[in-house]
């Protein structure tokens, strides 16, 4: 036998296996790729499901876990304010031996004290290595402070700051500016405006519209402007459409639209092309603001032509705008568009053109809208519940309106969330006053207690409508008192008729 062939042979018969093979791998389906990390995470934050044993078993299933995807995650859950699934991730971080930089350190700090109290928060910082007691970490813990408006516990460590040699930039600065501008005292923030000039630290734009609002506060819009004509002689690209949208919003504010239709010439400006979406909406809402309905028309039609797909925010703010121009069929036009090509159906938008409809007397309208609404989402339905409340208040259907209020707290109760609008309250109270109605007011205000604390300018009400029904009750002060009512001029005078002191 010729060895040649029997090689031959052999290769033929090792060429057909491998095509056979080929064939065979063809016909079966291609392996399946490994969902995404975050995707996996993401869904956490609305599901509620476990993120320690999804992550252990994605790393079981033989993934490598990059730190970059953890961050983009965390990044996602803190955007949708998902505090604590993203505190979980950086514990999981940390229970893995995954290194901790400086700024994930001050963040896992914000993360603690959103979820578990600025206690937690500086119990944390106490406890992390000396290196990771710095800037970034001791500035984190002060925004903690800011945000909750804790004065003497802000004042304090950013004097700290200051010793160790921590403000090198101008975000604590900027923190305290917020914070006294939340304190309603203005001149503070500007106290600590000039502080930073003296140190010689380059505010942020950030901080350059801080300040213009704080001069806003006090009525001083000279003020505002001289921060302005500061920014634009400096010349460092500090000026950009935020700070005309922020100059725009003061001058709205304080009436003075002609300054305000130049100030939007000027923001028009400074949107350079690939502009955000948000710059268009601000936009938009401040032309409608000054009623200036073409204008409106016209920066839709530029916001279409930028971002060709509209989102619903954006369908929100045109929305808003028609509604508050009083354009009723423009309005109801662009709500039909928005739900033929929605993504997803979103409340707030429906309640806009809820309100609008019950603006104008609309009840049957905005009540289809309504009922639509309720087939097409989960909710919730609480805010768009109180507009028809108010509305039915105002023309005299008490009972409409109870019937709106009983399917909220029946909501309210599945949601554990409500936060009454505190004009609801004062529409119930009084309605009751003109209709001399103690019992009626009585059993609202029973069914409210759970979601809204009475508060003073309840009491006065209440009092009123005792005065008004001519009805007395003896335990009306200790019910102030138990409440925690501060007893002023005012409501001793309604109290001595309603449960007048016997000698």
């Amino acid at each position: 036998m010729n060895p040649n062939n029997h090689n031959s042979a052999r290769r033929f018969v090792g060429q057909l296996n491998k095509t056979k093979k080929a064939a065979a791998a063809s016909t079966l389906p291609p392996p399946e790729k490994p969902e995404r990390l975050n995707r996996k995470l993401s869904a956490l934050g609305a599901t509620g499901g476990s993120l320690w044993k999804t992550l252990n078993h994605y790393v079981m299933e033989g993934n490598i876990v990059k730190k970059c995807e953890l961050q983009s995650c965390i990044k996602e859950l803190r955007k949708f304010k998902k505090y604590p699934k993203a505190l979980e991730i950086m514990e999981w971080m940390e229970m893995r031996k995954i290194d901790y930089s400086y700024t994930d350190h001050a963040l896992r700090l914000d993360l603690i004290s959103k979820t578990k109290g600025i206690v937690a928060a500086e119990n944390y910082l106490n406890n992390i290595s000396p290196l990771a007691k710095n800037k970034l970490t001791y500035g984190a813990l002060l925004n903690c402070y800011c945000t909750a408006a804790m004065e003497d516990k802000a004042l304090e460590l950013f004097e700290k700051m200051n010793q160790l040699g921590f403000l090198s930039n101008s975000l604590p600065f900027t923190n305290l500016m917020t914070m006294y501008l939340k304190l309603d005292k203005p001149e503070r923030a500007i106290y600590f405006a000039q502080d930073m000039k003296q140190k010689n630290i380059s505010p942020s734009t950030f901080t350059c519209n801080v300040l213009m609002q704080s001069y806003a506060s006090l009525n001083d819009i000279s003020g505002v402007e001289s921060v302005l004509e500061e920014i634009v002689n400096a010349g460092e690209n500090k000026c950009d459409w935020t700070t005309y949208s922020n100059l725009v919003s003061i001058y709205v504010k304080a009436g003075l639209f002609e300054k305000a239709k130049l100030a939007l010439g000027k923001l028009e400006e400074k949107m350079k092309p690939g502009a955000p979406r948000q710059a268009y909406h601000f936009i938009i809402g401040f032309y409608a603001a000054i009623d200036q309905p073409g204008e409106v028309d016209r920066m839709w039609k530029t916001l279409s032509s930028v971002y060709p797909t509209f989102n619903n925010l954006s369908y929100l703010v045109m929305l808003q705008a028609l509604a508050k121009l009083n354009d009723v069929v423009g309005l109801k036009k662009l709500f039909k568009e928005w739900e033929s090509s929605c993504p997803y159906y979103d409340m707030r938008l429906a309640e806009v053109v809820i309100g609008a409809y019950l603006h104008h007397d609309m009840f049957e309208e905005a009540k289809l809208v309504f009922e639509d609404a309720i087939k097409k989402t989960k909710g919730p339905f609480l805010k768009a519940r109180e507009k028809f409340m108010l509305f039915l208040l105002k023309n005299r259907q008490l009972d409409l309106a109870l019937g709106y209020l009983d399917a909220a707290v029946s909501e309210a109760n599945d949601v554990k969330e409500w936060t009454p609008f505190w004009r609801l309250t004062s529409a119930f109270l009084n309605y009751f006053e003109e209709n001399k109605d103690v019992h009626t007011a009585e059993k609202v205000l029973n069914i409210l207690k759970p979601f809204h604390r009475l508060n003073s300018n309840d009491y006065r009400s209440l009092l009123k409508i005792y005065i008004a029904a001519g009805k007395f009750d003896p335990k009306m002060r200790r019910r102030l008192e138990e409440d925690g009512i501060e007893i002023r001029c005012e409501i001793e005078e309604l109290l001595q008729v309603v449960c007048p002191q016997l000698d």
